[in-house]
């Protein structure tokens, strides 16, 4: 059984610290024997300040972000599933692109990457307002990652979580593994967390791995944290509550095939469905 790691943190204003707590996350993921570690959306900046976001997003920052982390995944031998950060994109907006780094790669390969698709535009109450696609442009793409010790993996980025069909089109891909990292509200995770992520892998019929930010940021939010690793049965096999620090969490892929089977909802979906007055 594969062993993966799941890295819960607080990211802050200073991508340098925060890209150190990253490598320093892969050496115990090492350590802990785990094959993959798996970091929160915005691992290595996390600032609503545009301005002094820009600071780092634009001038390199990213390259070099990416440059050190392929190097830590083959010094440790880890392939890292980062989350994501902030890219440019030569456009007015940037984009928010998680990326899968292997072990094995020599460096002559890009990190497979997926921008995530769904913006998070919400009015959530009691002056709690947020507006992703002000500073963002949204993917277009479903991205899976081909042989990796998880399996085949499927990416998606928080927001992505509300959205099934992006999930359905992953476990028709026959994704083992999702990975749903996340900046999750304190509100919306109290109240959406746990049951969005076990809806997901149940309707995959796959694992899925949710790695969280949690608590005070220096940018003024508040996230709510609790890292996930969730069985296709939709049962939770590891929840890293409000803490910070790297969990371990040992996986059967072997579920996979087994709950397909027991439950084919997959095979059995109905595809000639219309919406009322079509």
């Amino acid at each position: 059984m594969p062993k993966l790691a799941i890295l819960q943190m607080t990211t802050g204003i200073d991508a340098d610290a925060n890209l150190q707590t990253v490598i320093d996350a892969t050496r115990e993921a090492a350590q802990g024997g785990a094959k993959v570690l798996f970091t929160p959306e915005m691992s290595i900046l996390l600032d609503q300040k545009r301005k002094r976001a820009a600071e780092w997003i634009d001038n390199g920052g990213p390259d070099r972000a990416k440059t050190a982390l392929a190097d830590a995944a083959r010094e440790h031998g880890v392939d890292i599933a980062l989350g994501s950060m902030p890219v440019p994109t030569g456009e007015d907006r940037w984009a928010n692109r998680a990326m899968y780094f292997r072990a094995s790669d020599t460096g002559t390969s890009p990190a497979i990457s997926y921008d995530k698709i769904h913006m998070f535009d919400a009015e959530l109450g009691e002056g709690d307002s947020w507006q992703e696609s002000a500073a963002y442009r949204p993917g277009g793409e479903v991205v899976a990652v081909g042989d990796t010790p998880v399996g085949k993996l499927g990416l998606t980025i928080c927001y992505d979580l509300r959205f099934p069909a992006l999930f359905d089109a992953l476990g028709r891909a026959k994704c083992d593994c999702i990975a749903t990292p996340a900046a999750f509200t304190v509100p919306t995770g109290k109240a959406h967390w746990h049951v969005l992520q076990r809806a997901r892998a149940i309707e995959a019929s796959a694992f899925v791995v949710a790695a969280a930010q949690v608590g005070e940021h220096e940018d003024g939010r508040s996230t709510y944290g609790h890292s996930l690793v969730i069985d296709p049965w939709g049962d939770v096999l590891l929840d890293m509550g409000s803490e910070n620090g790297v969990g371990f969490c040992d996986i059967d892929l072997g579920r996979v095939d087994d709950v397909r089977k027991r439950i084919p909802s997959l095979a059995n979906k109905c595809e000639s469905l219309t919406a009322p007055g079509a």
